[in-house]
């Protein structure tokens, strides 16, 4: 089996950008959803994990109230800007 090198940070963003897309009324198109995501994980700590062990700490830090602000703070700061220049 390989070992993969992911940044956990990804997932966390994926989780919660359609709720944000959804609060902030902005187009929720594949374009527009990949730059908001794109651009808000330019602006966010990665976390790369490559054990079991590893995922099982950043879920655990996942949870932190600030990891959660943080990631809601980039990806709405991420969808004003994305809803004020639309690429698509």
């Amino acid at each position: 089996m390989a070992t993969v090198m992911h940044n956990y940070m990804e997932e966390i963003v994926t989780r919660n950008i359609d709720a944000m897309i959804r609060h902030i009324d902005v187009c929720d198109c594949d374009i527009c959803r990949l730059d908001i995501a794109a651009i808000a994980l330019n602006n966010l700590r990665p976390i790369y994990v490559v054990t079991e062990k590893g995922v099982l700490y950043s879920k655990i830090n996942d949870m932190e109230l600030q990891v959660r602000a943080d990631v809601c703070a980039a990806i709405a700061a991420a969808a004003n800007l994305v809803k004020s220049k639309p690429r698509h």
